[in-house]
Parts: C-alpha cells; structure tokens; sequence
C-alpha cells in the first residue's frame, strides 16, 4: 500500500471522544487560568470536575467511539479519573487559608 502524497492531514477529531476530549481540555485549561488569577480553590474544582465528566464520559461511551479517552481499559480510565478528580475537590475544600505573608519594604 503506498499513501497519496498529495493527501491533506485530517484536521478535525474522527471520534466523538475526541471532541470530548478537546472540550475538557478547554475547560481544564480555563481552570488553570482561574487558579493563576482568581482563585486557586475555584480553578482547582474546575478542573476536578473536567476530570470527573471525562470519567462518566469515558464510562458511557463505546470504545469504538472514545477516541482519545480510550487510553487503557474502561474500568481504569473511569477509576483513576474518578478517584483524581474527587481527591482534588477534597483536597480544594480541606487545606485551610494561610496568612497573607507581609510584603517586604
């Protein structure tokens, strides 16, 4: 089999999980901003809960069709999704606030 040279790479996810994916990676990338610039526990929820709707994506969909989310198993990727997400919302809500250090003069 010898491939066109004069085929254009494909620009566009072939999967609906591909398309999930960029969305989460969107909003993952939105939690990162707020985390830099508003506020830390804000940005980390944000991206817990993009991890958490990867999981029941990943959960619900065909293999044929998860695209990027299918990396290993099903019952893996949803548990390890799972179990990142909810530890970063636990762990967003349990760190208690440290005093604002004093700006040096």
């Amino acid at each position: 089999m010898s491939e066109d040279p004069f085929a254009q790479p494909r620009r566009y996810p072939s999967t609906i999980g591909g398309v999930c994916y960029l969305v989460m990676l969107a909003v993952t990338l939105t939690g990162i901003a707020l985390t830099a610039f508003v506020d830390w526990r804000i940005g980390v929820r944000v991206v817990a809960g993009s991890l958490l709707g990867l999981a029941v994506l990943r959960g619900l969909m065909p293999t044929h069709e998860a695209g990027m989310l299918a990396v290993r198993s099903r019952p893996v990727d949803v548990g390890l999704l799972t179990v990142v997400g909810a530890l970063l919302i636990f762990l967003a809500g349990t760190i208690p606030e440290q005093p604002a250090l004093p700006l040096a003069p």
